[in-house]
């Protein structure tokens, strides 16, 4: 975590090629960059996706969900050096820890495959994670972020469920169902993921408050998806989404009955900037 944003130095000679990847005319980065993207029967969206992606990242590495169109071929037309793993499970979750195993990257960067985000927002993520954070999550609904495709129903559901993660783990989040986030590689071995679904990413927004990391948020913004249809459906996600928050609750609890004079348990902090 001692890399960061830098000036470039023209005059640095060769010894540094390889060691940093220019960002802009003055700025280049040091920790290798690996971008996940989960995809199944993306192909028309591909195009859009890729196109927004920075070329100083160190890697794609695309899961493929068993698609039925020509996902991979797209991909790798777009991305020559793109790494594809095939799903072996099936889900959202699944999917991103499959690509999260794959990726050798120091920081590693979520992004869906639906055409919604704009890769361009990467650098904001990767700076404020060689500024100091842990976990760079991104929020539509902090200053400087927006939505296009979320309903009213949905924007009341991330809400309320946004809220009651808030009161019962002391975070300070603006938003929770949303797939736009990046960390650093060590944060896995502090939260163990271990399911499957679209409530993935609340999952991991709890726990990286219950492991203590220091979270800051990116405004960012969602588009809509440019071609088909979501698998995500807001009932029955936002009802497995609820089941999460109150499952990590109750391990909460059982873990302070368990140890209750132990002071660690007591720190969780919710350190969002």
């Amino acid at each position: 975590m001692s890399s960061v944003l830098r000036p470039a130095v023209a005059d640095e000679g060769l010894s540094t090629v390889g060691k940093y990847r220019p960002v802009s005319s003055h700025m280049a980065i040091t920790p290798p960059v690996s971008v996940v993207i989960p995809a199944m029967n993306e192909a028309e969206n591909l195009p859009y996706v890729f196109k927004t992606l920075p070329d100083w990242i160190h890697e794609v590495v695309l899961v493929d969900g068993n698609s039925t169109d020509n996902t991979v071929e797209v991909a790798r037309e777009l991305w020559p050096e793109v790494k594809v793993v095939r799903q072996r499970g099936k889900g959202k979750g699944d999917a991103l820890i499959t690509g999260f195993e794959a990726a050798t990257g120091d920081i590693i960067v979520m992004v869906d495959a639906d055409g919604s985000a704009d890769g361009q927002e990467i650098v904001s993520y990767v700076s404020a994670l060689v500024s100091g954070a842990d976990f760079a999550k991104g929020s539509r609904f902090a200053n400087g972020g927006g939505t296009d495709d979320m309903t009213p129903i949905r924007k009341l559901g991330n809400w309320a469920l946004c809220t009651a993660v808030n009161r019962k783990f002391g975070a300070r989040y603006t938003d929770l169902c949303y797939g736009y986030n990046a960390f650093w590689r060590h944060c896995l071995d502090k939260i163990d993921l271990d399911c499957t679904g679209f409530e993935v990413e609340t999952l991991m927004n709890i726990r990286v408050v219950k492991a203590g990391l220091k979270v800051q948020e990116i405004p960012s913004h969602e588009y809509l998806r440019i071609h088909g249809t979501s698998n995500l459906r807001a009932v029955r996600d936002g009802l497995r989404v609820l089941k999460v928050i109150l499952k990590e609750r109750s391990n909460r609890r059982a873990l302070r009955r368990r140890a209750p004079h132990s002071p660690m348990l007591d720190s969780v902090r919710g350190e969002v900037s």
